[in-house]
């Protein structure tokens, strides 16, 4: 049994996809999943589970399609990539609540085409994710990141605090 951090795409943001915490950590037990632990309203979830990323990530959106009735984009990462993503942030001196990390599956062959409305937005390209810098915040910004709508997007607080929690399960086990 291992642990993952999973990361729903378009959850109870914006009035869209309405999907209680509490149902989702049924959900999650339904699959077979154990230990879970939500985090804020946003489709942020911390499992243990005996099968691979790709299995996890299959199981959730066949079920959250069937429960919502649309699809819905999941991440899943193991506690070390979600470590190695917050260590590789290239924007560490910035405020964490204005740094926001794209979660994808596989990186698109060039992430930044067409990208409209850049202003004082600072992107880098991680190994699966793209880091944005909102230097206004992100409540202002017109930016468009077209690689970014197979993804999903959290603020480094928001990482931060699901790789603690992921970290107390396992020293849990």
């Amino acid at each position: 049994m291992a642990i993952f951090t999973v990361f729903l795409r378009a959850i109870n943001v914006g009035g869209t996809g309405k999907l209680p915490m509490a149902d989702l950590k049924t959900i999650c037990h339904e699959l077979g999943f154990e230990k879970v632990t939500t985090y804020i309203q946003s489709g942020n979830v911390v499992i243990e589970a005996d099968q691979n990323p790709s299995e996890i990530k299959e199981k959730l959106e066949t079920k959250l399609c069937k429960y919502l009735g649309k699809p819905i984009g999941v991440m899943v990462r193991t506690a070390a990539e979600l470590e190695a993503i917050l260590k590789n942030n290239p924007f560490n001196d910035k405020p964490p609540n204005r740094v926001i990390v794209i979660l994808l599956d596989a990186m698109p062959s060039n992430p930044l085409e067409n990208i409209k409305h850049q202003k004082d937005e600072i992107i880098a390209i991680g190994k699966r994710e793209i880091y944005v810098h909102y230097g206004e915040g992100m409540g202002s910004s017109k930016l468009i990141i077209p690689a970014a709508k197979i993804g999903t997007g959290r603020n480094i607080n928001t990482m931060s605090k699901m790789l603690d929690l992921a970290t107390n399960m396992e020293t849990q086990k």
